[in-house]
């Protein structure tokens, strides 16, 4: 079960896969965007290429598990990729993955400039992670 997750930011949406069994998660890639009806038709392209067979995005709750501007776009987003996929889109609470990434790139002693070419597709498999743990993979 190859699995495709995602982390939606205002500009960017982070990428990552996991292996065919889907047991493991690597970063894919970052995409920046303007228009999410374009990064939608892109995504889809990534859908068909790779093969995907479980859509797994972000779900950017605030700490005190409030739900604020970040939470509608990453809902209408899942609305829009749902209907042009015809794919379920699974939620993951992503509290802290973006952190969590940032961490993880400065302990392997990464630039600033390499750390936000791929800080966002690195939270990406932070999210995949977390779904396929919960999955039991």
């Amino acid at each position: 079960m190859k699995c495709l997750g995602l982390d939606l930011g205002s500009k960017t949406l982070g990428l990552a896969t996991s292996d065919k069994l889907g047991v493991i998660a690597s970063p894919y890639k970052t995409i920046r965007y303007d228009n999410m009806e374009s990064l939608i038709d892109e995504v889809i392209d990534l859908i068909d290429e790779l093969k995907i067979e479980v859509l797994v995005l972000g779900y950017p709750k605030n700490m005190n598990n409030s739900t604020g501007e970040s939470v509608e776009r990453v809902l209408k987003f899942k609305n829009m990729l749902e209907e042009k996929s015809n794919m379920e889109v699974v939620l993951i609470d992503e509290r802290l993955s973006t952190v969590e990434a940032e961490k993880y790139l400065l302990d392997e002693d990464k630039s600033r400039s390499s750390r936000k070419k791929i800080i966002d597709a690195v939270a990406a498999s932070i999210i995949l992670d977390t779904y396929l743990r919960k999955e039991g993979k």
